[in-house]
């Protein structure tokens, strides 16, 4: 890493990797790339997470200026969500990173079993 004379701002990497490269967030990223705007329970369903994990995701994305919220008053009232351009431009990684991973489970999921396999031998 950098030294604070030639990049002040490097300690604060950590800090931005932690909320962007998470699990919820990058799936919830991934998510509104792939489908413009969805409404919370659509995302929910989509994803799998709890009502609790996503409401958490989706505060810290939108205070981190990556996803926008939209209420309308109606009956019931409808939430939507859909990524800003900040998180437009943080689409390109995350689906390079989501890609690697799905290119990856076969060998991930043999190295985990030798790994395994060698652990209780």
């Amino acid at each position: 890493m950098l030294d604070d004379d030639r990049c002040p701002d490097c300690h604060r990497i950590n800090e931005v990797l932690s909320r962007v490269g998470d699990r919820w967030s990058v799936l919830v990223v991934i998510s509104l790339a792939e489908y413009g705007t969805l409404r919370f329970n659509e995302l929910k369903r989509n994803l799998g997470i709890s009502q609790r994990m996503l409401s958490r995701t989706l505060k810290e994305l939108e205070r981190d200026g990556l996803v926008n919220r939209t209420y309308h008053p109606t009956i019931p009232p409808k939430v939507e969500y859909n990524l800003t351009e900040m998180g437009e431009s943080f689409r390109e990684p995350v689906s390079s990173l989501g890609y690697w991973a799905l290119d990856n489970l076969a060998k991930i999921d043999a190295a985990r079993a030798s790994y395994d396999a060698d652990a209780t031998a």
